[in-house]
């Protein structure tokens, strides 16, 4: 494998959806049996779309089907791709959490995953029992764990908690110290899911530190999940895009970040199906973010301007006295960037009798940090909700030259907001 630490090879892995009873020996067996004999699974359907997403008739799915990859040591490999993609399943057969139905992989090196909150820690045992006993799966002796205790305490911020059962920790607490001992016990492989997303900013902050250290001045490998593509961008200089279980792309962190993107447009979000609140005499049946070409876009860069287009419908034929319409745009984390209200702006806004959109043209720069935003959208008449749909839409804002100086912005992971200033100095 030479410099080649994880090599995945034919892995596919299914599930039986529902629960198991009587029978599924039988069905592994008679599965096995048509394998053996180089025959398909008798249990599949023909024709059946292999989408976790979609509602199918088959009674078992495949949540990977032939992944193939190399990791190089000292690489830090990111992972994406849509809920249900199968990058949890993935993470879980290299950690050797679970057993892939079909394939092999080959590891090189000690491996420390943190998955999911709960898992890991023995819940009856302190944090300094767990500490240990993680060192010592590890294989490392109980001299090597003492000598990162106190580095793994003070990363966590737990030492007044430490002789206390896991139990009783927090989410947060749980998560930070099983970062740290994940992170501080020199495995050769660090396997991160979107666990972090548990901490606070300044948790996550450290963390992302940490794992680029882990791989810049250690040398050793990280194999990391998330949906925020700001992150994986600054972390990883690789990427492996997964759709309904299979590998779409593997290669240079930006071209997968980009295909990603592309392969997630939308041209308008049809709104009719979500869930909503709201008295009902109105909707918002469609949604979409507009370019200054006017062209329908999702994907928009540091600096460009942005109008956003609410297509509204009267379904009870009543007529809104006084509109007013909010409009709140969140990070990936679910923060509060941007708020729109058309009562400070606007508040002679009038819908005609069957339907109308509205255009919120937004006339300063998208100069809020590179990242995945949603948006939600709230329509009022005087104070009463008529119509509210959270997630009615989402965009990209990408790094750019956003200062004119030639190059994209430095860590803008630092920033929330960008203002164009200048620097002068006076003797």
């Amino acid at each position: 494998m030479s410099d080649v630490v994880i090599r995945v090879e034919n892995i596919s892995k299914q599930y039986r959806l529902g629960s198991v009873g009587t029978g599924s020996l039988a069905h592994d067996l008679n599965r096995t049996w048509h394998r053996v004999r180089g025959k398909e699974d008798p249990y599949l359907k023909i024709g059946e779309v292999n989408d976790r997403a979609v509602k199918g008739s088959s009674e078992y799915v495949w949540a990977l089907q032939d992944i193939n990859f190399d990791v190089k040591q000292g690489e830090v490999l990111g992972i994406i791709g849509r809920n249900g993609a199968g990058k949890s399943t993935l993470l879980k057969i290299l950690s050797r959490t679970t057993t892939p139905t079909t394939g092999q992989i080959k590891i090189k090196g000690r491996v420390a995953s943190l998955l999911e909150v709960g898992t890991g820690f023995h819940p009856e045992l302190s944090g300094r029992e767990n500490i240990f006993l993680n060192g010592a799966i590890l294989g490392m002796t109980r001299h090597e764990i003492k000598s990162k205790f106190d580095e793994i305490v003070d990363f966590a911020g737990v030492e007044r908690y430490i002789d206390t059962p896991v139990k009783r920790y927090s989410s947060g607490m749980y998560v930070r110290l099983a970062f740290g001992v994940a992170a501080h016990l020199e495995p050769e492989i660090l396997i991160v899911d979107e666990v972090l997303a548990v901490g606070d900013a300044e948790f996550q902050k450290k963390a992302l530190g940490k794992m680029k250290d882990v791989s810049t001045k250690e040398g050793r490998t990280v194999l990391f999940v998330s949906h925020n593509l700001t992150s994986i961008a600054n972390l990883c200089n690789m990427g492996l895009l997964l759709s309904n279980g299979t590998v779409t792309l593997h290669g240079n962190i930006d071209d997968v970040i980009s295909q990603y993107q592309i392969s997630n447009h939308t041209v308008a979000i049809e709104l009719d199906d979500y869930n909503r609140q709201g008295n009902g005499d109105w909707r918002i049946n469609k949604l979409a973010t507009v370019n200054d070409q006017g062209q329908v876009n999702d994907i928009f860069k540091l600096g460009d301007t942005m109008s956003i287009d609410i297509y509204m419908k009267n379904i009870k034929g009543r007529e809104i006295e006084e509109l007013r319409i909010v409009i709140g745009v969140y990070n990936i984390n679910d923060e509060g960037y941007l708020r729109f209200d058309s009562k400070t702006t606007d508040g002679s806004l009038r819908l005609s009798e069957n339907g109308s959109k509205i255009t919120c043209q937004i006339q300063e720069h998208l100069n809020i940090k590179p990242d995945q935003y949603s948006l939600n959208i709230a329509i009022f008449d005087k104070n009463e909700m008529v119509d509210y749909v959270v997630g009615a839409g989402k965009f990209f804002v990408e790094n750019f030259d956003y200062y004119g100086t030639g190059q994209t912005i430095q860590n803008p992971e630092l920033s929330k907001v960008f203002l164009k200033h200048s620097w002068a100095i006076y003797d």
